[in-house]
């Protein structure tokens, strides 16, 4: 369906440092990196229930239950900080649809987070000592692994992905050889946003190399922090920052 689409989900965040050289690698013109701290990534794992304005979609729940990792650093264009989506794997393929629209350059994956629970037997809660983790693979193999322990709340869940995103929609050209038929750069983020306590612990994060995925390059050389959060989205639509063909 159409936009505006509902979103509420679960947020594990890793945010850590790696070379900025590589984080350049990935910026497209006309973006450029961040001028404070420009090697800063966040490696975030999402449990999302998502809906249209029906929401049907919660009464047929392989519609509106998937999972996703994806990975944001910063730039800027024209002056603006941006945060900028550059890697994201999803276990549906509406979530990749709604991707192409939105400018997200997702690809398909497995990937998995541990659910937390007001009842302790099985699941962790969101608290101090509360233990998560994560996992994503690709391809057949493991690309990424966390654990978060919970230790106190935080004024934030971090500050990599906490701009608008600045993304690339492009139409390839179809002849051999032929400039792309459409590129634009366009701003995005949420019409509405709602959410719980934000908690933050201390972070473990292993990247894995892979014959066919580039993610190992955005190497951990320092952790920053790690962050869980309950959230609420509605995402209706963006804007065109320029037209690049």
């Amino acid at each position: 369906p159409s936009p505006p689409w509902y979103y509420s989900g679960d947020l594990l965040t890793v945010e850590y440092r790696t070379d900025p050289a590589r984080v350049a690698e990935l910026l497209p013109a006309p973006l450029s990196l961040a001028t404070d701290d420009p090697g800063a990534v966040a490696m975030i794992w999402a449990d999302w229930q998502s809906c249209s304005s029906s929401r049907e979609e919660l009464l047929d729940p392989v519609r509106s239950q998937y999972k996703e990792a994806f990975v944001v650093v910063r730039c800027t264009f024209e002056g603006q900080t941006f945060s900028r989506c550059v890697y994201i794997w999803v276990d549906k393929d509406f979530a990749i649809g709604r991707g192409i629209h939105q400018g997200y350059p997702k690809k398909l994956g497995s990937m998995w987070q541990t659910r937390p629970h007001p009842f302790p037997q099985g699941a962790p809660q969101i608290g101090p000592g509360g233990i998560f983790g994560a996992t994503l693979a690709a391809g057949d193999r493991r690309l990424a692994e966390a654990v978060l322990t919970l230790s106190a709340e935080s004024e934030t869940n971090g500050f990599v992905n906490s701009h608008k995103m600045a993304h690339h929609r492009i139409f390839p050209g179809i002849s051999t050889g032929a400039a792309d038929a459409y590129v634009e750069l366009i701003e995005s983020g949420s019409s509405e946003f709602a959410a719980g306590p934000a908690w933050t612990g201390e972070a473990e994060l292993r990247l894995f190399d892979s014959p066919n995925e580039e993610l190992s390059l955005l190497s951990v050389e320092e952790i920053i922090g790690g962050y869980y959060r309950q959230v609420g989205v509605v995402w209706n639509g963006g804007r065109t920052l320029t037209t690049l063909t």
